[in-house]
């Protein structure tokens, strides 16, 4: 039913050429496919093969974390906490490229989640203290929560019941529930927890799992947290992510670097599935029956929304949204051409721009390269441009507000500009330069430089226009 080619993959060797069919369920082996994240690579292994040796997916990593992967598509996402990134590649081609889908905004992404009816990917951060989704091709990317999140570290889809789950192993660890679109969030495991790190949802049966790698158990529940039962205790190490297949229970080790498994119900038939690794992260099973196909209200015309249609338990069982800063008009689908009050910032290293329509103000970093030490910000709200003063490349730039249209307008003659200043009216541009003790003008687009003020001037450093007093 979605759409993916007939024919199982071959199980004799885990090649990654030979795993872009999907299985008919009838066909389906015993011994599945697990994908996980070995911080320098990515890594599959087949839990039911002889050798039980593992196949490199993608290598050269620095950091990754978090993993899933969308199997209609052939795709596979992880997280790198160092290069602060999610990114992907394809699975069912051997060599295939990797794409960045999320770049900037992050800082340890510890979490990763595909909605793979919703076509949405979903992350949590645990030091912006955030969760966000997006398109899974980076777009329409929007802050879903920033409030009361403290290390949110693993989380977990249910798009057939429009739910999400969370740990947060912070000052007080918890598991949460909210619906896909962040509605009705609830707090559903608050008691004898401590470091809650993996989570994994079974669909057959609807139960919850997660793996505490300080108290060293492994606990299942009702999606509502109600009727908890034990499922191991007692002789695990540092366990820290979790997935499953069938009636087995897989899990990934810190200590004894390895993966493990067990009955999922009684935690029985312990043994270990492949060991001496670098470093397992987060586990998934790499499989059709993980992400069923089923029918959402998404699916035609992206549910009349303009931007995000997101997944939920409430009738109608979505909501539309919008990309972070941006408002939602009155009809509850269209999104507003972008946000109408923002707050620019210069830090050294970067430009930022946060909306004031929004509750949650959270910065957007603008996609500009080669920002060594900006100082001074303006905006011109008539064509759009963003202007600032870098002081250790001694330039003036100027930006549109997605970061296109980068150009340096000023280089030369400039020591250290300080302050600037946009005429709006006139179309002019002012700026100080505490190096040559001048204050100057040009033009917007960087012509007809003039000196205005040169003498009895020592340091001057902010500026600013009255153009209606002149």
């Amino acid at each position: 039913s979605s759409g993916a080619p007939p024919g199982p993959p071959s199980r004799l060797s885990i090649s990654r050429a030979g795993l872009g069919a999907c299985p008919r369920r009838q066909e389906v082996l015993a011994s599945p496919l697990l994908l996980f994240a070995n911080r320098r690579d990515v890594r599959l292994v087949d839990a039911g093969g002889a050798k039980l040796e593992s196949t490199i997916v993608v290598s050269g990593l620095e950091d990754a974390a978090a993993v899933d992967f969308q199997y209609s598509q052939g795709v596979i996402y992880w997280t790198d906490v160092s290069e602060e990134a999610i990114k992907q590649t394809l699975f069912n081609q051997s060599g295939g490229a990797v794409q960045s889908v999320i770049v900037s905004g992050l800082v340890s992404p510890d979490g990763l989640a595909c909605d793979w009816v919703g076509k949405k990917l979903y992350w949590t951060d645990s030091e912006t203290n955030r969760i966000e989704v997006a398109s899974l091709n980076g777009t329409s990317r929007k802050v879903l929560f920033w409030q009361d999140l403290d290390q949110p570290r693993a989380i977990a889809l249910d798009p057939a019941h429009g739910y999400m789950y969370w740990t947060d192993w912070g000052e007080t660890p918890r598991i949460e529930r909210a619906g896909m679109d962040s509605s009705v969030r609830k707090i559903i495991v608050d008691s004898d927890i401590y470091w809650p790190n993996g989570l994994t949802i079974d669909l057959e049966e609807q139960k919850l799992y997660w793996a505490d790698a300080k108290l060293s158990f492994i606990h299942r529940a009702n999606l509502d947290g109600s009727f908890r039962q034990k499922v191991v205790e007692g002789s695990l190490t540092h366990p820290f992510a979790l997935t499953l297949s069938g009636d087995t229970l897989y899990w990934t080790d810190w200590q004894t670097h390895s993966i493990h498994a067990c009955n999922k119900r009684t935690g029985e038939k312990r043994r270990e599935i492949l060991g001496a690794l670098y470093s397992p992260m987060d586990i998934q099973v790499l499989s059709q029956d993980r992400q069923p196909y089923f029918h959402t209200p998404c699916e035609e015309d992206n549910g009349g929304c303009s931007h995000l249609c997101l997944l939920s338990p409430r009738e109608p069982f979505y909501a539309c949204a919008c990309p972070t800063g941006v408002q939602l008009e009155d009809d509850g689908k269209t999104c507003k051409a972008g946000a109408e009050e923002v707050l620019l910032l210069a830090r050294r290293t970067d430009l930022r721009r946060i909306s004031l329509d929004m509750p949650d103000f959270t910065d957007i970093i603008l996609q500009v390269d080669d920002i060594r030490h900006a100082i001074a910000i303006d905006y011109d709200p008539v064509e759009r441009y963003v202007y600032w003063t870098d002081d250790e490349v001694r330039a003036i730039r100027r930006a549109y507000l997605d970061g296109s249209g980068a150009q340096t307008l000023v280089s030369t003659e400039i020591n250290d500009p300080d302050g600037i200043a946009v005429d709006w009216v006139a179309r002019n541009l002012y700026w100080t330069d505490t190096g040559t003790n001048r204050i100057e003008v040009t033009r917007l687009n960087g012509t007809s430089r003039k000196i205005l003020i040169s003498e009895n001037l020592d340091e001057p450093r902010a500026i600013v226009l009255n153009p209606a007093m002149g």
